[in-house]
């Protein structure tokens, strides 16, 4: 006997002016703010031209090779939401292309994360509209089942809750979780204040480098 799968709605969505201020910080900044626990994995990364990606994750967990799901959750997302697959990370089927990155934009989806593959990687190449993936395919993909709509899934090393606030850049994704996104906000806020200090210190030569002999010290480091 067949599961049937699990169709459900996002709970509740982030406020959209934080998911706009989050989308503004670097995502170094908010990897840091989180202890550089929460990131997407190097093997996920952005195939298009270039631009921001922010919205609150929309998730999919469906079989490898599969997108029958994925339809799914491009008819019900609401503009503004990331499409998130977890497709088992496995790259032989693509699992997206041309026309169902089309059909997101028409439909005012923010972006799609695959852990899995993608295809007409030229065509999305040249386009600003924010994909990341695993990797690229010429492979089709089926249209058979299973998956899920709006479930707990994993891309790459990233542990995705449906409605956690995607920020994705060109050095890749973070996943914040609404509970904890002001608290991440700020501290980003804080770390970019910092480091444009820092900046300005290296480019007027005025730098304190004192710390690194006062670490190995610490560590027990002999200096001459």
């Amino acid at each position: 006997m067949s599961t049937p799968s699990r169709i459900l709605k996002i709970p509740t969505r982030p406020d959209p002016a934080l998911v706009q201020a989050l989308g503004s910080m670097v995502t170094p900044h908010l990897s840091d703010s989180m202890e550089r626990l929460y990131a997407g994995g190097a093997a996920l990364r952005p195939i298009h031209r270039g631009g921001k990606l922010a919205g609150p994750a929309f998730t999919v967990r469906t079989a490898p090779g599969d997108n029958l799901l994925v339809h799914k959750a491009l008819d019900m997302a609401q503009p503004g939401d990331v499409i998130v697959v977890d497709a088992g990370g496995l790259t032989g089927n693509a699992i997206i292309g041309e026309m169902m990155a089309l059909y997101a934009q028409q439909r005012g989806i923010a972006g799609i994360v695959i852990w899995g593959a993608i295809r007409d990687s030229a065509e999305l190449a040249a386009s600003d509209f924010p994909i990341y993936a695993a990797g690229i395919t010429h492979r089709g993909p089926y249209r058979n089942g299973p998956g899920e709509i709006n479930v707990p899934i994993v891309v790459g090393e990233l542990p995705v809750q449906p409605g956690d606030i995607m920020v994705g850049d060109a050095d890749g994704l973070v996943a914040v979780p609404q509970h904890d996104a002001t608290r991440v906000l700020e501290s980003a806020r804080r770390i970019l204040a910092k480091e444009t200090e820092v900046a300005k210190s290296f480019r007027s030569g005025t730098a304190d480098r004192s710390w690194v002999d006062q670490v190995l010290k610490e560590k027990g480091y002999s200096l001459e």
